[in-house]
């Protein structure tokens, strides 16, 4: 299974470094030196990563065979993709691969049906679900421990407690008897989800 850990960023210094735009809780096992990933698009790689350190918070890689700021510019907004076993499963018991959580229902408490998750999107400060409603429309949840109170993925469901205004008006008033309106966002996928808030090592996709 292919997943995306990690986004290029702008170049770095003349000595080919870039910086990263990490989509993996792992970035030491998906982004360590040594690691060969593919790319997207298909043609600026395999690269392989020959060092990695971070500088003011940011990780900065090095690939082989880029050795001057203008070939780590061309990389530029290049995602880096990892080969992942699909029965691996992340250490924390707390945290799901992107590839577990799609296409998993989404319910309330009571059972009601809100969609199915069809994209997890991974923003600095959370996750959120992209959920497709049973009349095409979609609703952002935060999956957060707060409002997702629960994945089983024995009965592939994720159960949700959504505050007033989370889930669209005209459908929360029938599904959830709750006021609301939409609510937008933008994001990128990536390798994992944890519902404490923090980016999953962009954990499969």
């Amino acid at each position: 299974m292919q997943l995306v850990v990690a986004r290029i960023g702008r170049a770095h210094g003349i000595k080919g470094e870039v910086t990263v735009e990490v989509r993996t809780d792992e970035p030491e096992l998906r982004l360590g030196p040594g690691a060969v990933l593919a790319t997207e698009p298909a043609g600026a790689g395999p690269l392989t990563i020959e060092t990695g350190r971070v500088h003011s918070g940011r990780l900065l890689l090095r690939f082989e065979g880029v050795r001057d700021r203008t070939a780590a510019e061309a990389l530029r907004n290049t995602l880096l993709i990892a080969d992942v076993d699909p029965a691996e499963l992340p250490e924390d018991p707390e945290e799901f691969y992107d590839h577990q959580l799609m296409d998993l229902d989404v319910v309330l408490a009571d059972g009601t049906e809100i969609g199915r998750i069809t994209e997890i999107t991974h923003l600095p400060s959370q996750d959120l679900f992209i959920v497709e409603r049973p009349d095409g429309s979609e609703v952002m949840i935060p999956f957060v421990e707060e409002i997702v109170t629960e994945i089983d993925l024995a009965e592939q469901r994720a159960v949700i407690t959504p505050p007033p205004g989370l889930i669209d008006a005209d459908q929360a008033v029938i599904a959830s008897a709750r006021d609301g309106e939409d609510e937008e966002g933008d994001g990128a996928g990536g390798d994992a989800a944890s519902a404490d808030g923090a980016s999953a090592d962009g954990k499969d996709a």
